[in-house]
């Protein structure tokens, strides 16, 4: 998987204000993710005589199917208590910054020092929280999507056996961080292997639009907040 999942996906979830917890790109990251040919089959189990080559969004299969599509909305609900959470104690911070900001010339030293110090704390266990629930988040995201596509991929597997494929390259990360420079919806086969795996799974279709949702129809994922290193809170003068 890549950087671009943590992008591209939920960020609802835990959209806090940006003065304190603004989203940053390339903060989340998932694990790489098992290749086709090693979770799905030895190569024994397929013909290999093809020589097409066509192409997949991997992430747009797992996230487009009705199982991640169920999933991940059912972990965007999961976490919103610790979405609201950490947006009450931003809340916190931020008036307390507020507070300085508007009375800090006014305050004796020893109150404005100890206002100030007490930013500094509820700051940093701010922090502290948004790390821990992006870090719970994101195992809880790639276990789901690892759950899906070591279950897809032998599917994908036999498609390309069984329709002369010598090749299915994945398309999820874009060139030059991916290695298809480009490639026509003709060899596209996201959308067989997204019909296939809903067929096969048995999981009904979302009776109501997925929170977000990725080009194409897909689902996504949820995607806890980065923490920005806010600035330190300093006295008055």
């Amino acid at each position: 998987m890549t950087k671009k999942l943590a992008r591209v996906l939920i960020a609802a979830v835990f959209a806090l204000p940006a003065l304190a917890l603004a989203q940053t790109g390339g903060a989340d990251t998932l694990p790489a993710a098992p290749s086709a040919a090693n979770s799905a089959a030895s190569p024994a189990t397929t013909a290999g005589t093809g020589n097409k080559l066509g192409t997949i969004n991997i992430e747009q299969a797992i996230y487009g199917s009705n199982e991640g599509q169920r999933d991940f909305e059912a972990l965007s609900k999961k976490l919103e208590p610790k979405q609201t959470e950490l947006k009450s104690l931003n809340d916190e911070v931020e008036s307390l910054k507020k507070q300085l900001s508007t009375q800090g010339d006014k305050l004796a030293d020893d109150a404005r020092a100890n206002l100030v110090k007490q930013i500094e704390q509820k700051q940093k266990a701010l922090e502290r929280s948004v790390q821990d629930a992006r870090d719970d988040a994101q195992n809880q995201q790639n276990e789901i999507a690892q759950r899906i596509l070591q279950k897809m991929a032998p599917l994908i597997v036999k498609f390309a056996g069984d329709n002369a494929f010598g090749i299915i390259m994945d398309t999820s990360n874009p060139w030059p961080q991916g290695p298809v420079l480009w490639a026509g919806p003709s060899v596209d086969i996201t959308k067989a292997m997204v019909d296939t795996y809903n067929l096969q799974s048995g999981v009904p279709a979302p009776t109501r639009p997925a929170t977000a949702s990725k080009p194409g129809g897909a689902a996504t994922k949820p995607v806890a907040p980065a923490a920005t290193k806010p600035q330190t809170a300093t006295p008055a003068k």
